[in-house]
Order: structure tokens, then C-alpha cells, then sequence
């Protein structure tokens, strides 16, 4: 008499989905602590075969991309001064996504920022002013223009429920075609064919930190903003009421936390913060204003804050990863016969799977919760937290 052969019984597959999603949830920090890593990873096997499809050699394209952006000292402070106006509008847009709002009005808030510190810098009736007082209105009135340039919206996405990023986009264009306008008009060079500003006053600049490099003051006050933004958004009441606000809009309603005002305050502070991202440029890099100054960045800071995890210090980690993408671009082309841009390529690959992780992170929740509904009962994490 033969035995029969017993089939192992069949795995609940919404009980191993609901596992995951508890896996998921216990290690969360740890698992958004590696999707940025994981995703640059990813992102360079990706480009790898780009490259390689391209005739080239990644390895010979990478190695001359990181030095480019580090393979020297002044190669390195190219990077981290490519990287300060990234930080800064990227610590803007982090705050704001903390408290719920998306802020793709970072391009327009820079253009702002740098045309209020192109006319505070080269108004003749100021240029006899000390270098400290001088530089310091210019970095206020380039903080004051990112600050008119975000409030319009702000104030009818808080009061009226106006959609923000759509306004805040529809800005950025408006604020190019001033720009442009402006270089080409009242704030262009007299006796000069070129449109672009006069240079702004040397006691108006941002001075170098270190002889012959592109490194300026800038640099450290994005540092500062970023030590600062740590300490508000995590040991203070109102980084707490900001969190909650972000997480959780009806909670923080009814436990008496001004929403109106709560949302004015950081719409301001983004806008502002771009406005200084703007000044940054133009006081330490260019020295004067042109079309375009700036472009992309501000939608690039959004990228920076993504790819951060709108934690202070992630965005300035991410700003000066994208930094050196910007200053080892040129070296890349030319070792790997690859066009300058390429490095886009490079930067919208990470981009769209840190864009994604969310996502991933939901989907053993989701595909749990669908199994369960199928067969009429609820995951154990439902359960429990119930």
C-alpha cells in the first residue's frame, strides 16, 4: 500500500504581506535612512548601462566625474559653492513639506531674491557703506524678495485653500519674464550690449572663505540655516505643532494650533530662504544679474529635499551630492566623450526612485489590506492597532 504524498499546505500570501508591512513599520527610520543610498545606487547601475550603450566606460566616466567635483581643493570648493543655493532653497522647501505644504515655487522665490540684491547692491547712495552692514542688506532684501514672491500664494493656499503648487509654478514664469525684462531695461549696464545688471559693489559681496576658490560666506550660512532649522523643527513646540501639522491637519485643528498662521509662517521662511539662495549667487558667485542666473535650481532644490528626507541635514548631504554632480559634469563629458548634460540623466534617474520609495514603503500595506478584503478579514496590524 503506497503512502500518499501530502502537499504542504499553502501560505496565506495576505498573512506574508502582512508581515512585511509590520517588518516595514518596525525598522521605518532604518528602511528611510537607506532609500536614498539605495536609490543613488540603483541610479548608477542604471546610468552604467547608458554609458556603456554609448560606447563609453562608466568606470572611466565616474572616476572623471568625482574629480571633477573633489579631485582638488579648488574642484571641491566648486562643489560645495554649486551646492549652497541648493541647500538653502532645499531647506525651504524641507520646512514646508514638513507642515504639508509642496513649494514649486523655489525658481521663482531665487529670481526674486536676486533681483531685490542686484538693486540694494548697486544703488550708488549705499556704496560707502562698511562691507558687514552692506552685504548684510543685501542678503535681507534678497530674504524680503523670496518672501513678497511666496506670500501672494501662500496667503490664498492658507486663507481660501487656493492650490499652492500650482500657483507657486505659474510664478516661476512670471518671474523669469521680469527678469528678463529688467536686464534687458532698467537694470541693464549702461553703454553695454550684453543684458545683464552692473556688477554690484565689492563691499556688497560675499567674501571668499578660502584664496582662489569659489567658496564664499554663503557656504556657512547655509550651514547655519541648516543647524538652525535642526533645532526648530526638533527641540521646539513649534518644530512639534509643525510636525503634527504636516502629519496630521485634523489633529493639529483640534489641539488648537493656528493653521493659518502656522502655514504664513512657513511659507514665509521658504520664500525666503530661496530669496537668500538667489543673493548667495549673486553676491559670491556672478557678481551681477543675468537671465537665467539660477535656472532649474529651484526645481532641483526640490529634488535635494526629496532625496534628503526633509530632514535638515539629509538636504545638506543631498545638496552637496548634487553640487558635485553639477561641477564634475564637465570632466565627465570629456573623459567619457559624453554630452554635458548627461549629468541630468544621472540626477533624474535618483530623483524618480527617491520619488517612488514612498510608495514601495506602502505597497506590502496595501496589498495585505486588498488580500484581507478579499477574504473578508482584517491584517493583524489593523487588528492590534484597533
Amino acid at each position: 500500500m503506497s503512502e500518499k504524498s501530502i502537499a504542504p499546505p499553502k501560505q496565506d500570501q495576505s498573512v506574508s504581506y502582512d508581515r512585511l508591512d509590520q517588518l516595514v513599520r518596525r525598522f521605518e527610520k532604518i528602511f528611510n535612512l537607506l532609500i536614498p543610498l539605495v536609490a543613488v545606487v540603483v541610479s548608477l547601475l542604471i546610468v552604467s548601462i547608458i554609458v556603456v550603450a554609448q560606447g563609453a566606460s562608466p568606470v572611466e566616466a565616474y572616476a572623471a566625474l568625482i574629480e571633477g567635483a573633489f579631485g582638488s581643493l579648488y574642484n571641491l570648493t566648486n562643489s560645495l559653492a554649486m551646492a549652497t543655493p541648493l541647500i538653502l532653497t532645499g531647506l525651504g522647501i524641507a520646512l514646508a513639506a514638513r507642515c504639508g505644504i509642496i513649494n514649486l515655487g523655489g525658481e521663482g522665490q531665487i529670481v526674486a531674491g536676486g533681483v531685490f540684491a542686484t538693486f540694494v547692491g548697486t544703488l550708488p547712495a549705499l556704496q560707502g557703506l562698511p562691507a558687514p552692514v552692506y552685504v548684510t542688506l543685501c542678503v535681507l532684501a534678497a530674504f524680503l524678495g523670496g518672501v513678497l514672491w511666496a506670500l501672494i500664494p501662500g496667503y490664498f493656499f492658507a486663507k481660501h485653500g487656493v492650490n499652492f503648487m500650482i500657483t507657486t509654478m505659474l510664478l516661476n514664469d512670471i518671474a523669469n519674464g521680469i527678469l528678463s525684462a529688467l536686464v534687458q531695461g532698467p537694470m541693464k549696464e549702461p553703454g553695454k550690449f550684453a543684458p545683464q545688471s552692473a556688477q554690484v559693489a565689492v563691499n556688497a559681496r560675499l567674501p571668499m572663505l578660502i584664496p582662489k576658490s569659489r567658496l564664499h560666506l554663503g557656504f556657512l550660512i547655509a550651514m547655519a540655516v541648516a543647524a538652525v532649522a535642526y533645532v526648530v523643527l526638533f527641540k521646539t513646540s513649534f518644530g512639534h505643532d509643525l510636525r503634527t501639522l504636516g502629519e496630521n491637519p485634523t489633529a493639529a485643528r483640534h489641539s488648537g494650533i493656528n493653521v493659518f498662521a502656522m502655514q504664513m509662517v512657513i511659507v514665509v521662511i521658504a520664500g525666503g530662504l530661496a530669496g537668500v539662495a538667489g543673493s548667495a549667487e549673486i553676491l559670491g558667485s556672478q557678481y551681477r544679474l543675468r537671465s537665467g542666473f539660477l535656472s532649474n535650481y529651484g526645481y532641483e532644490a526640490l529634488a535635494v529635499a526629496m532625496l534628503g528626507q526633509k530632514h535638515p541635514f539629509g538636504v545638506v548631504v543631498a545638496g552637496i551630492l548634487f553640487g558635485a554632480l553639477k561641477a564634475g559634469r564637465g570632466s565627465m563629458s570629456r573623459a567619457a566623450d559624453l554630452p554635458t548634460s548627461f549629468s541630468m540623466v544621472l540626477s533624474g534617474v535618483i530623483i524618480f526612485f527617491v520619488a517612488i520609495s514612498p510608495i514601495l514603503m506602502k505597497l506590502p500595506r496595501y496589498l495585505a489590506i486588498r488580500e484581507m478584503n478579499r477574504k473578508g478579514r482584517q491584517p493583524e496590524t489593523s487588528a492590534k492597532a484597533a
